[in-house]
């Protein structure tokens, strides 16, 4: 089984592509935790907060998976968490670093950052900032020297070159 972990900057289609991707290969995937558990905080995050979703989020990526799904997909993953670390707190848990290094991910795929920002309650990163951490993003991923395609396209197109990334990989 593959693990492919669907990343990049908010509104990018993450959530949509982990979910059409999962059905297309008749599987299944992981949704993001940091929205869930951000959405149900009646106050702003802390440190204490996105600590406890990279644990959760470590957890996720440790789990046994039935090995008759040859494609598992993660919706977002701890690179993201690592740079919300650093973009937020100017610094990183080493227990997140250390998960890096140990945590085998076979492909990501990086949305780019050319569907139009949608506002909602949890999203932070709008305009150009979401071009900054596609950048920031792209350059960990390749700092990791691990496999990865960047999906561009707006609907189907999106999702159709998501698979071609897929088979290609």
């Amino acid at each position: 089984m593959k693990k492919i972990v669907i990343t990049g900057p908010e509104s990018t289609g993450k959530s949509d592509l982990s979910k059409y991707l999962a059905n297309y290969y008749n599987t299944f995937f992981i949704p993001e935790f940091a929205r869930k558990y951000i959405e149900n905080l009646n106050r702003k995050y802390t440190f204490n907060d996105v600590v406890e979703i990279a644990k959760q989020q470590i957890i996720d990526f440790k789990k046994e998976y039935s090995e008759e799904n040859k494609y598992i997909f993660f919706d977002t993953g701890l690179i993201i968490t690592k740079i919300w670390f650093e973009e937020v707190y100017g610094k990183i848990p080493s227990f997140l670093e250390e998960a890096l290094l140990q945590i085998k991910v076979d492909l990501y795929l990086i949305c780019y950052p050319d569907i139009e920002w949608k506002y909602d309650k949890v999203r932070e990163n709008g305009g150009e900032k979401r071009n900054y951490l596609f950048k920031k993003y792209l350059q960990e991923i390749e700092n990791q020297n691990v496999n990865y395609k960047i999906v561009k396209g707006v609907g189907l197109e999106r999702y159709q070159n998501a698979i071609d990334a897929i088979l290609s990989a």
